[in-house]
């Protein structure tokens, strides 16, 4: 478990995926991208050569858990899935713009 701050920017080790977090409750969480731990900006863990076969996450989207705990933002897409303690994230459905009348 790792304790995540928002703004951080984490990098998948399997994929191409970036994201941004937006939100996060539970400071004692993992955030996991194709089953394997994301790494912080800068931290050095290896890669690892494992075929992902997840659902893709998709660019300039927000993800986030079933209780909206955790949230963050594609800032590069790639193979998935994104989870959270071993739960997956879903896509997060944008909010309606107010009418321009």
């Amino acid at each position: 478990m790792a304790e995540y701050k928002v703004g951080e920017r984490l990098r998948s080790r399997v994929s191409g995926v970036h994201v941004l977090v937006i939100r996060v409750s539970d400071v004692d969480v993992e955030i996991t991208c194709g089953g394997e731990p994301m790494a912080r900006e800068g931290e050095t863990l290896p890669e690892i050569d494992s075929p992902v076969s997840g659902s893709p996450v998709v660019m300039g989207k927000r993800y986030e858990d079933e209780a909206a705990s955790v949230e963050v933002l594609c800032v590069s897409a790639g193979d998935g899935p994104l989870a959270v303690n071993g739960a997956l994230l879903q896509l997060k459905n944008p909010k309606p713009l107010p009418a321009s009348d």
